[in-house]
């Protein structure tokens, strides 16, 4: 009864329009109230539940991703992109995807790469002749890889959620070669997609444009390797770097590409804290809302029915995957890795799963997610950049969501793409 009541509130609250981090902490409170818990247990939780250093991180990386874009970062990418791929048929498509990579190394963000990415290449894109809702496409599901090329916010989340201290710089670096390889894959899909749909060629511009393109955004691209080299090194911990890639981002902006000015730095901080108080917010609702599914064992009862049903860990992780496919499409990331990691986790680690590994497992299933109506954050930010509805996307996206599954397949069954580099440092 308790369970039924804790999640038709939660739905209804949903179905009705109220901002998840709303409708979670409504169906908490719900249920304290039909057991009676006191409503400060609530507060208690949400305060508690962001109370994480580490989690200090998450507003100066995403302070970081939006300073990058008001600093051209995300034109200097496109053109070195363009210089590498421009003259192979289709190839703003393949363009597209390694901008939106180079991106995702320095921002960490799936719709700040939608939106940095999305507003200079799709214009072109349409500009050289390519159908909108591929260049539309192409961008979405690119920006779905800046989740798991590190930094990423999101694995922050991830590592204080799980409760067992995963370490966040395993997770940056777990996250390298499944981001390269879901990249490469999505750029061999758009390039069939344009040879199939006949779609433009470009012209090499030379070795000397390329040359001068890529030296022009290597400033930029170092955002990356300070972060992972300090890290890695052992010069600063993950929250002290997101600190540092503000500082760095400002400088590079300011002094390098002279693109940033005060007026752009504030408007950066002021988006920023919004953006950051709703990411935080949903953490913290969502904390209480795991704390009432932890009263009422359904982490518990979920792995006792999934051992039920099998104790082979290959459907083991095949019905996890399917569970969190399902729920990514009517709910957003943040919440979902703070609800579903301590129920999921157990179970995955059970069937000898290691954790690091299942960190990127749900990144990139839950990254799927935000390509998938009804609840696709950046599905609709790719529609409204390209002012292309969201029917005439989901259409002729299938190809690209089939190269995503087919990644998430082979990032599941083969640990070593996550793993193999944790040995190395």
């Amino acid at each position: 009864m308790e369970i039924l009541v804790l999640f038709v509130v939660l739905f209804l609250l949903l179905a009705l329009g109220v901002p998840v981090g709303f409708s979670l902490l409504g169906a908490s409170l719900a249920l304290f109230a039909l057991i009676d818990i006191p409503m400060v247990v609530a507060i208690q939780r949400m305060a508690s539940g962001i109370s994480v250093f580490t989690l200090m991180a998450i507003p100066f990386f995403i302070f970081a991703g939006d300073l990058m874009y008001r600093s051209g970062i995300a034109d200097r990418l496109v053109r070195v992109a363009d210089a590498a791929f421009g003259k192979v048929q289709g190839g703003l498509g393949p363009v597209n995807v390694g901008a939106s990579m180079m991106f995702g190394a320095v921002s960490g963000s799936a719709i700040a790469s939608a939106s940095a990415i999305g507003s200079t290449m799709v214009p072109l894109m349409k500009e050289k002749g390519y159908p909108a809702d591929y260049a539309v496409n192409v961008t979405v599901t690119a920006a779905i890889v800046g989740l798991l090329i590190p930094p990423s916010h999101n694995m922050i989340i991830y590592s204080a959620a799980s409760g067992m201290g995963v370490s966040i710089g395993d997770l940056f670096l777990a996250g390298i070669m499944p981001g390269l390889l879901t990249g490469l894959m999505l750029m061999t899909t758009a390039w069939l997609v344009a040879r199939r749909r006949n779609l433009p060629r470009g012209i090499f511009p030379g070795w000397r444009a390329f040359m001068r393109a890529a030296l022009y955004a290597v400033p930029g691209l170092m955002t990356a390797v300070i972060i992972m080299g300090g890290i890695l090194s052992g010069i600063f911990t993950p929250t002290e770097s997101s600190a540092i890639a503000v500082i760095y981002t400002a400088l590079v902006g300011t002094f390098v590409y002279r693109s940033l000015g005060w007026r752009g730095f504030g408007e950066a901080a002021a988006k920023s804290v919004r953006t950051a108080s709703m990411v935080l917010f949903i953490i913290a609702a969502a904390t209480a809302f795991g704390f009432a599914l932890a009263l009422l064992e359904v982490p518990a009862q979920l792995a006792a029915l999934i051992g039920f049903m099998t104790d082979n860990p290959i459907l083991t992780l095949l019905i996890i995957n399917l569970m969190l496919l399902a729920l990514g499409t009517f709910m957003d990331m943040a919440p979902l890795i703070v609800i579903c990691t301590p129920i999921f986790l157990p179970v995955a680690i059970g069937a000898g799963v290691d954790p690091v590994h299942f960190g990127i497992i749900l990144m990139l299933n839950l990254g799927i997610g935000l390509v998938t109506p009804p609840v696709g954050s950046v599905l609709f930010v790719g529609s409204a950049v390209g002012k292309v509805a969201i029917p005439a996307l989901v259409r002729t996206i299938w190809p690209f969501y089939c190269t995503l599954l087919a990644a998430l397949v082979l990032i599941t069954y083969v640990p070593w793409l996550s793993l193999a580099l944790l040995g190395a440092f």
